[in-house]
């Protein structure tokens, strides 16, 4: 199994979590050991108390004698709660009260103000010479002046609070880059289950490169097509019932006021047929928009299929092969469905011929560009104006129903469009010279 691309979620979640766990990993080791070394060694405010300490005691010594060190030892005692005493250089007590075995086993175990205090948890014992270098203070370090007072709050910080809130950090992030846009992608599918079609998911989300973007923009081009359909439906049921009441209120006049059975049912044959007609090309617009069937392509002979729906037209209208020549390449080769392609053209001819004259010529002819065809059909009816050019591709659409031809749906150059763009080409109109140029673009073989 392969690997997702560089933009893919997997990625960003995998580097989220390789983070978090990195940091971690920081925290637990690289945090705690400069905690430690942090907490190591006496601050120089607190050696400045200890040198004061061995100042008060050498003074009280030098001014007092015994007496002073006893009542300096006496009260430093009382006020920091721990063990002090004066030596000399050979740790014998300068005070009144001898030095017990167990203290003086004590004194091989003192440390310089610049040694580390020691393990955690442990109570330090510094020694702090006096000015003549002989005679010293020796003391352990009070609780509020050591460097490790604070060890078990750095703890806490460093072992839970600094976790949870990079937990929370990482919860945010997780957030922002996956359950914000899902909760977008819900809430506006659930408005377009509500009925508004309108609902898009937007560029915030639909600007991503990663699965969630392509998540939001296939939504929006679904979103966008059923809104599509949907308008497209309901103007075409507007359109077809107005269609359908002309017909229907011709028969019922005929019903009401026509003598002549003969001629009723003539009347009565023609509509049907009209209706059906309308009916069956106004359903093939409609499967045409909301199935977009896959037309198996294949190459096809442009001027021979013209030909084929040539004779037709002549045997239908009366014209004669004359006026359709076909003026294209012989190598007018295009890639497309054979009778998608008869069906759009068949639509384009009839409703050139519909609007031009009896005598009129209708056209085919073509130039190949690049890797396509650009063919044209071109009329000689009374053209188009250049504003509505594009208002003949939508149903129903009939701008002079007085002008010759004008008696059509309205219905044959939609239904042409759909088909041409399934295999991959456009069909536009244009302006003629006289009449109207409808331009089909088909990729060539």
């Amino acid at each position: 199994m392969s690997l997702p691309g560089w933009h893919s979620l997997f990625w960003r979640l995998t580097g989220a979590l390789a983070l978090f766990c990195l940091l971690l990993v920081s925290l637990h080791v690289d945090l705690g050991r400069l905690l430690t070394e942090a907490t190591s060694y006496l601050p120089a405010s607190t050696k400045a108390v200890l040198v004061e300490h061995a100042r008060k005691a050498e003074t009280a010594l030098d001014e007092r004698g015994v007496a002073g060190v006893d009542d300096f030892l006496q009260d430093l005692r009382q006020r920091e709660q721990i063990w002090a005493v004066v030596v000399d250089e050979h740790q014998h007590s300068l005070s009144s009260v001898p030095l017990t075995e167990e203290e003086r086993q004590r004194l091989n175990f003192v440390r310089k103000l610049d040694f580390p205090v020691g393990r955690p948890g442990g109570t330090p014992t510094f020694y702090i010479p006096f000015t003549d270098g002989e005679r010293r203070l020796v003391m352990e370090l009070p609780a509020h002046l050591s460097p490790r007072k604070y060890s078990e709050l750095w703890e806490v910080l460093a072992q839970r609070v600094l976790p949870t809130l990079l937990a929370i950090v990482l919860g945010v992030l997780l957030y922002r880059l996956l359950i914000a846009p899902l909760a977008i992608l819900r809430r506006q599918a659930a408005a377009l289950s509500a009925g508004d079609l309108s609902a898009r998911v937007g560029p915030q989300v639909a600007r991503r490169r990663d699965e969630l973007g392509e998540l939001a923009r296939t939504f929006d081009h679904m979103a966008g097509r059923l809104e599509n359909t949907v308008s497209f439906q309901r103007q075409l049921l507007r359109d077809l019932s107005h269609e359908l009441r002309t017909p229907l209120s011709r028969l019922r006049v005929a019903g009401e006021n026509e003598q002549d059975i003969d001629a009723l049912r003539q009347r009565l044959e023609r509509e049907v047929e009209g209706m059906d007609k309308l009916i069956g090309e106004t359903l093939e617009l409609v499967w045409l928009d909301t199935e977009r069937p896959s037309l198996p392509l294949e190459p096809v002979d442009v001027g021979r299929l013209w030909d084929v729906l040539r004779e037709n037209a002549c045997f239908e209208t009366g014209w004669n092969v004359q006026q359709l020549p076909c003026e294209l390449p012989a190598e007018c080769r295009v890639r497309g469905n054979l009778n998608g392609l008869a069906q759009a053209l068949e639509n384009i001819l009839r409703n050139a011929i519909r609007h031009s004259p009896a005598d009129g010529v209708v056209r085919l002819a073509g130039r190949r560009a690049g890797t396509h065809w650009h063919l044209w059909v071109d009329d000689q009816g009374p053209g188009v104006p250049a504003d509505q050019l594009e208002q003949i591709f939508r149903p129903f659409t009939r701008l002079n129903a007085a002008r010759p031809g004008g008696d059509g749906f309205g219905l044959g150059l939609a239904i042409a469009r759909s088909v041409v763009e399934m295999q991959g080409g456009g069909v536009w109109a244009e302006a003629g010279d006289p009449g109207l140029r409808v331009c089909l673009r088909m990729k060539s073989v």
